[in-house]
This record gives C-alpha cells, structure tokens and sequence, in this order.
C-alpha cells in the first residue's frame, strides 16, 4: 500500500545549505518526514498524531 501525501514544505529552521528536513500530511493523517536532498525518492518515516507531538517535544527539549 502506498501512502499519498499532500504538499511537503520544509522546516523553518533549515540549514541554507541544502540540509533540510520535509514534511507532509498524509491522505490518512500521519505526519510523514523526508531528506529534502533525496528528492523525494529517499524513505520517508511517518508518525502518528501523538509520535509526532513527542518526537517534537524530545527535539524543542534538547536544543541548545
């Protein structure tokens, strides 16, 4: 099964040169997260509602 995606935009805190992360909202709701540098055909890993709330909560707790 193939899961669809709308418009993936990039994070607002990209690096300029080209180290970016993309994400998008799946037909099904899922939160999927891809290497802006593969050009869509890399993996893509897709979080739930609630991964997605935590894994955001790890990544703003851990900053510098």
């Amino acid at each position: 099964m193939t899961t669809h995606y709308g418009t993936w935009r990039k994070a607002r805190l990209s690096e300029a040169n080209g180290a970016c992360l993309e994400v998008a909202r799946s037909d099904h709701g899922t939160i999927g997260v891809r290497d802006s540098k593969q050009h869509g055909v890399g993996p893509v890993l897709d979080f739930t509602r609630s991964e997605w709330v935590a894994f955001l909560k790890t990544i703003r707790s851990t900053r510098a």
